[in-house]
């Protein structure tokens, strides 16, 4: 059996995306099979996307196989049913695990996502616990540069049962370098995290509803904390397409 694939970049956060269910395999042991950067495609997860009528769903899962929600992931696979014909419009749902997310196309190549709300806000020591749509802890820093991610982060991620978001305010810009699970290592951008570090800084007095937070690939992703709710903005893309057998 031959599958196309599309390799897929958001804010560094990558992906490999099929269409539709792929046959004779679980998409736990595609998702292991695919995104190991040694021996198959390479990428942080697996976006399966499918549709019934005009009802377009999201199906996601790490690069271990653990089944997950991904607010980067959401954000490329809605760009991909638009550019594919999927949808029409410039707004439209995506169901998820996490329930329907509505979605904005804002400009090219780039998309607004209602993320799940966030819940569970807590603190434990330095550490702030969130969920985003998949728990979260995130601690705040003097030189983000000089963290020890790949270390700090595995300890923490344990600890604390969740990501790990290192978060820096400079110049009213939230910096963040997040330790992802299911990835078990950094990752140039986190959706989820995104949204964790502007929550738990909003919620703590240091940064308004809206803010712009840089991720480890460079890219600037804006959040909207309104109503108790969150939007998630920024790019995505196709980076190429391929078939695997």
């Amino acid at each position: 059996m031959r599958i196309p694939f599309w390799k897929m970049s958001g804010a560094g956060n990558d992906f490999v995306l099929v269409a539709g269910a792929p046959l004779g395999r679980s998409g736990a042991a595609l998702a292991k099979r695919l995104c190991d950067r040694r021996f198959g495609v390479g990428a942080d997860g697996l976006l399966a996307l499918s549709r019934k009528g005009r009802r377009v769903r999201l199906d996601y899962w790490n690069a271990d196989g653990s089944a997950a929600f991904c607010g980067n992931g959401s954000r490329c696979a809605a760009l991909w049913a638009a550019q594919h014909g999927w949808v029409r419009g410039k707004e439209f749902a995506l169901a998820t695990a996490a329930g329907s997310l509505s979605v904005r196309l804002t400009g090219k190549g780039r998309a607004e996502v209602r993320m799940p709300s966030p819940k569970g806000f807590k603190k434990n020591g330095d550490v702030f616990l969130i969920d985003t749509g998949v728990p979260h802890a995130v601690v705040f820093v003097r030189n983000i540069d000089g963290v020890n991610v790949r270390e700090e982060g595995r300890r923490l991620r344990w600890k604390h049962k969740a990501n790990v978001d290192f978060v820096q305010l400079e110049d009213g810009v939230l910096r963040l370098r997040t330790f992802e699970r299911g990835v078990e290592d950094e990752t140039l951008a986190c959706g989820t995290g995104v949204v964790a570090a502007a929550a738990v800084s909003f919620l703590l007095g240091k940064t308004r509803e809206r803010v712009r937070v840089r991720v480890r690939g460079g890219d600037v992703l804006n959040v909207s904390l309104m109503h108790g709710g969150a939007r998630l903005e920024g790019p995505g893309e196709i980076t190429f397409k391929g078939e695997v057998r």
